[in-house]
């Protein structure tokens, strides 16, 4: 598996999206079709089918990181970090993720379309 980190600037308040991030509510809008936590468990529903995620660590309006249950590199996870830039105030969403070298592009084309719905569901 291999890391990568992609980067996308958003116009919106930086709450509003780690709502949208961070919660089952707000992940079930534009990420997954229905999103259930159970502690630290998030279980993510894709038409019909299901993958769960523990979540790993969490800062408020900053960070998110999770651990695919399924996933056998333990070292692996996906991550959510909002940082704005000091000078602009531009806020850039940065995702870290994991995928074998021959699913990497097809990894970004996905997050591309994932954030696309973001971006729709905020209104920008």
């Amino acid at each position: 598996m291999k890391q990568f980190e992609l980067e996308y600037v958003l116009q919106a308040s930086q709450k509003v999206i780690f709502d949208r991030l961070s919660n089952p509510s707000g992940l079930s809008e534009w990420f997954a079709d229905d999103v259930n936590q159970k502690g630290k468990v998030y279980t993510f529903i894709w038409d019909g089918s299901e993958q769960q995620a523990e979540l790993i660590t969490k800062k408020d309006n900053r960070l998110i990181r999770f651990h695919w249950l399924d996933s056998e590199d333990e070292d692996s996870y996906f991550e959510f970090k909002i940082e704005i830039d000091a000078l602009t105030n531009d806020l850039s969403l940065i995702i870290t993720d994991f995928a074998d070298e021959d699913e990497i592009e097809e990894s970004i084309e996905l997050w591309d379309t994932q954030i696309a719905e973001l971006k729709h569901v905020l209104g920008i």
